[in-house]
């Protein structure tokens, strides 16, 4: 077998490989004695019909079946003799050879990037740092008591942070137009569910009154035909009512599921949940962070064919997670959609294996039984969970990954230059950067 390689774009190789005709034609042979054993032809008794007769009839079919078992073992043995490591099926194109009767061809395929992961010590890498405080605590609970808040009907004008109940219809150019108008609507002003100046306008209105709003849709309103356009809204104030919080008591306690009905309780649950959230957001802050910085520093080409084999589950993976939640879209979404983060991800696995290679690195079984155990705890029986990711290798396979994805940070984390960032614990669940 000659064999050798010329490279393309990218990625791409070309294959290029001769077998001689002897061993085709010993295939051939051999492929033409089996068939003669089986083939029937009228005049002769099976087994008995003459190998030239069979070669004419079947010889042209038997060596197409040739071609295509001698290309899949050659083509391995072809690349893995060039040290390469192929990505997908390669695309087969046959060629003419001079010698009669052997074979030749191009195979066109991707290979694996050659990788060397950049210096990790030369990474710099910002890791959030939140502490839960007093002060966290009095928001959260005033959070839980805005969420029940109970609402009292008024005689008075309404005023901002009051909830008004309304009617409206929007006008432009004369005529009501499509979506501008609803009936008993409650609406709690200042709450920037309107366009600018509706809720505004509806200040020092009580029920019962009406108001023509003079207003207009801003630029960037997600309504195409409506942004930038003067309205006018007809309004009707059906009726205002005030909020009225609940006391932190022991009913309002117990309500929350804190038995023990007292507020230190509720105080220490919160903190606790507080802090289970701010360690799980700080896990994939850090983590986030990390790949990012290791993404950056390492530029190379992916394979073509990897990307697509993950935008494609990315893909599946949306869609049966919108059918889940009850959102049926006819609408077919492209590839090109998933691609970049398929390609990030691609990267960022080729990354991480040469990291578990480079380090010989393997899978901390300690920690996966304590990630296990952590999953298990937020169920009503723990150790049915535990039992069953014990029953299931594929169930605790995929946990090993996270766990090894979590080493792997770790030792990145160990060798790069490292800045802690003080956070708040808003600042923490809301700054979408890092």
């Amino acid at each position: 077998m000659q064999v050798s390689v010329e490279s393309g774009e990218g990625l791409v190789k070309r294959l290029l490989v001769n077998l001689p005709a002897d061993k085709v034609n010993e295939l051939v042979d051999a492929k033409l004695k089996e068939a003669a054993r089986t083939v029937r032809m009228d005049g002769f008794r099976p087994g008995k019909v003459p190998l030239r007769m069979v070669k004419q009839r079947y010889g042209q079919q038997i060596r197409q079946d040739v071609y295509g078992e001698l290309i899949q073992s050659s083509f391995y043995e072809a690349a893995t003799q060039e040290n390469l490591r192929p990505v997908g099926e390669p695309s087969i194109e046959l060629r003419e050879d001079e010698a009669d009767g052997g074979l030749a061809y191009t195979a066109t395929f991707e290979v694996m990037p050659e990788l060397e992961v950049a210096d990790l010590s030369a990474l710099e890498i910002k890791r959030p740092v939140t502490e839960v405080t007093e002060e966290d605590i009095d928001k959260m609970i005033e959070k839980l008591r805005e969420q029940r808040t109970e609402w009292n009907d008024v005689e008075r004008a309404a005023q901002e942070g009051d909830r008004v109940t309304l009617d409206f219809t929007g006008i432009m150019d004369g005529e009501a137009f499509e979506g501008g108008s609803a009936n008993d609507i409650p609406l709690v002003l200042g709450s920037g569910t309107m366009i600018p100046g509706f809720e505004e306008g509806l200040v020092g209105l009580k029920a019962g009154e009406e108001k023509t709003l003079e207003l207009k849709f801003p630029e960037d309103y997600r309504v195409e035909h409506l942004a930038g356009k003067d309205v006018s809204f007809e309004v009707k104030v059906k009726a205002v009512a005030e909020p009225k919080l609940p006391e932190v008591d022991e009913d309002f306690i117990k309500a929350l599921g804190v038995e023990e009905g007292t507020e230190e309780a509720l105080r220490r649950e919160i903190r606790e949940n507080m802090e289970r959230e701010v360690r799980q957001k700080v896990k994939s802050r850090t983590k986030e962070a990390v790949m990012d910085a290791l993404l950056a520093a390492n530029e190379f080409d992916v394979p073509a064919a990897m990307v697509s084999q993950e935008a494609q589950a990315l893909k599946q993976q949306t869609q049966q997670e919108m059918a889940q939640a009850g959102q049926q879209s006819s609408v077919d979404l492209p590839l090109s959609v998933f691609e970049p983060q398929a390609e990030r991800r691609v990267k960022l696995g080729l990354l991480v294996g040469e990291l578990i290679r480079g380090n010989e690195m393997e899978v901390d079984q300690a920690r996966v039984d304590e990630t296990i155990a952590e999953q298990a705890a937020t169920f009503e029986d723990p150790d049915e969970i535990i039992k069953w990711y014990k029953e299931n290798p594929q169930a605790r396979s995929s946990v090993e990954n996270v766990v090894m994805e979590d080493q792997v940070v770790d030792l990145i984390l160990e060798k790069a230059k490292v800045e802690d960032e003080n956070l708040s614990f808003d600042e923490l669940l809301n700054n979408n950067q890092g």
